[in-house]
């Protein structure tokens, strides 16, 4: 029997190692006017377990190799159990041989409310439709699962972005803002539907390249890092053909856009005049960031 238990308790440490999020949750209520209701401490708690207690994937995590990420959920109102507001969510990944973290995700979602009740039980079930809150956090789970795969692997993303549209099929259902065709062009339908898309397939090429050919190898050799930096992003030239204004540079960039900036002024030079060019037409509500490249 006891050796029983050792095996037992041995087991224990490989299987929370699968656990894939180091997610850090706030709640903005400022806006509710009731920001103190202890429901507001509450909500926080609940998120932060259902984000870092669930395992998402079949993939064991070391505990250092757990995704660092945050969400926002700003409240705009109240009533009852049903909170309406914005969900922010950030998440980053570190940089090889450096103590830098690059963003990856930098999201503000507008269309969102849920009804939440103190102490409710918060499960994920990829059947099922239970609310809109769980649903919204695991949808945002595996985008930015997803989003970090894509930056080790050349597709690396695909297998969880496809979990996440299994989300939106069956979230869709409820009719909610954001789940569907009819939500716009910057909803969490219009992210998947889009990262999943052929006709956006180079986006993944450059996701892998800005990170694995660029910022990588940053502190080995800055200058051809800097170079493949440049080329990799030259490429978003082929997205802006396909589809001006696509929604996926938009937020690569809303990511990006000071890291961008901050390679390109000081270190080794590069010939950039190009890229600055490329940059302005294909991120234009941006200019503020490149007018500060120095050619």
């Amino acid at each position: 029997m006891f050796k029983k238990l050792l095996f037992i308790f041995a087991l224990i440490p490989a299987l929370t190692a699968a656990q894939e999020l180091n997610c850090s949750v706030q709640i903005n209520a400022e806006q509710t006017g009731q920001s103190n209701l202890q429901v507001f401490r509450t909500l926080k708690t609940a998120v932060e377990e259902f984000m870092n207690k669930t395992t998402w994937t079949n993939q064991q995590y070391k505990q250092q190799e757990k995704i660092d990420c945050n969400i926002v959920l700003i409240i705009n109102t109240i009533n009852s159990d049903y909170f309406t507001g914005n969900i922010q969510v950030q998440s980053s990944r570190p940089v090889y041989n450096s103590s830098y973290n690059t963003t990856l995700f930098n999201f503000n979602d507008r269309q969102f409310s849920f009804r939440y009740t103190e102490f409710q039980p918060m499960n994920y079930n990829p059947n099922s439709f239970d609310n809109n809150l769980i649903s919204t956090l695991a949808f945002y789970a595996y985008t930015i699962i997803g989003m970090d795969a894509a930056t080790f692997q050349e597709g690396g993303g695909t297998p969880y972005f496809e979990e996440a549209a299994q989300i939106v099929n069956t979230a869709s259902q409820s009719g909610g803002e954001g789940w569907t065709a009819q939500s716009g062009s910057q909803s969490r339908y219009r992210l998947n539907q889009d990262l999943l898309s052929p006709n956006f397939a180079g986006f993944g090429n450059i996701l892998y390249a800005y990170h694995r050919n660029g910022l990588d190898y940053m502190a080995e050799n800055p200058k051809d890092a800097k170079q493949s930096v440049a080329v990799t992003l030259s490429l978003f030239n082929e997205l802006y053909n396909n589809r001006p204004n696509n929604f996926l540079t938009r937020v690569f960039f809303d990511a990006k856009a000071d890291e961008v900036v901050k390679i390109f002024t000081g270190g080794p030079q590069v010939n950039i005049t190009d890229l600055v060019s490329t940059l302005t037409k294909v991120a234009p509500t941006k200019g503020s960031y490149w007018r500060q490249i120095k050619l």
